[in-house]
């Protein structure tokens, strides 16, 4: 059961967000409540899921994810921010503060249910009223960024993995299309996140996008099956670059092969052998 808080200062919102969660089999709304209350509320319930309003009258969404985020006990649920058409100076601020998503307040039912459960598989969700200003206020705030360079130091499976958090996949998607169980999809998102400077998801999302993977996967490995603990060939090919079949470094084996040049046929014979 996917738990989840809305945090709206209307209560007809927050009413309407209840009642449309509801029809899911697999949410529960465990509370509602304004800005106020929205610490002590996902404290108290600590819930999957977070629906904040971007702009309260008591406490607003941004200063109620930054404390979220900031409390040392406890890890912030997935969040996505409700917002409207006239927030848009808030986006770029709230992608920085850790929101997994935006999401309209009108948005269909069927779209919201969804979402729900697409965030709490830690997948992301951009509205797409929302989607080219949440982009363009994130990549405005980095000048001199260069993604390119940045998705280089990935390896060729984490470069995969990032293009399709770019294309707004959720684990289990990930793991789907790449034919990787889910544990290890966990594992190569949080540590292509390290590698990217410990940046959230949607983040990494832009970043994706900026970089051109996104829907450039074919230009990659085409997926196949990992071995528990064994490395992938991509990886190992890179490796094998750097030291050499032997575990030496490659440099001095080709000077090994240079200066004791195997032997060839003996002269006057041609073909293969047999």
């Amino acid at each position: 059961m996917i738990r989840v808080v809305v945090v709206d200062d209307e209560e007809l919102v927050r009413s309407g967000l209840r009642l449309v969660l509801g029809t899911a089999p697999d949410i529960e709304v465990v509370a509602v409540c304004g800005g106020g209350a929205a610490v002590a509320t996902v404290l108290a319930h600590r819930p999957d899921v977070l629906l904040l309003d971007i702009r309260m009258p008591d406490v607003d969404g941004l200063t109620v994810l930054r404390r979220l985020h900031a409390g040392p006990d406890t890890e912030a649920p997935r969040t996505a921010m409700l917002t409207t058409f006239d927030a848009e100076e808030y986006l770029g601020a709230a992608l920085h503060a850790g929101a997994a998503g935006f999401l309209l307040k009108d948005t269909a039912p069927e779209q919201l249910v969804h979402a729900v459960r697409v965030l709490a598989d830690g997948g992301r969700v951009l509205a797409p009223g929302v989607t080219s200003t949440a982009i363009g206020g994130f990549l405005g705030s980095r000048h001199g960024t260069d993604a390119e360079h940045r998705a280089a130091r990935l390896t060729c499976r984490e470069r995969q993995v990032l293009a399709l958090v770019g294309e707004g996949l959720s684990n289990s998607g990930i793991a789907q299309r790449l034919n990787l169980a889910h544990g290890t999809v966990k594992d190569h998102v949080s540590a292509l996140l390290a590698k990217l400077g410990g940046l959230n998801r949607v983040q990494a999302a832009v970043l994706a996008d900026r970089a051109g993977l996104v829907g450039c996967l074919s230009a990659e490995r085409p997926g196949q099956p990992e071995r528990p603990g064994q490395p992938e060939a991509a990886d190992r090919a890179e490796e094998h670059g750097r030291h050499g079949e032997h575990g030496r470094p490659a440099e001095h084996e080709r000077r090994d092969r240079a200066a004791h040049p195997a032997p060839g046929p003996p002269p006057g014979t041609t073909g293969t052998v047999p």
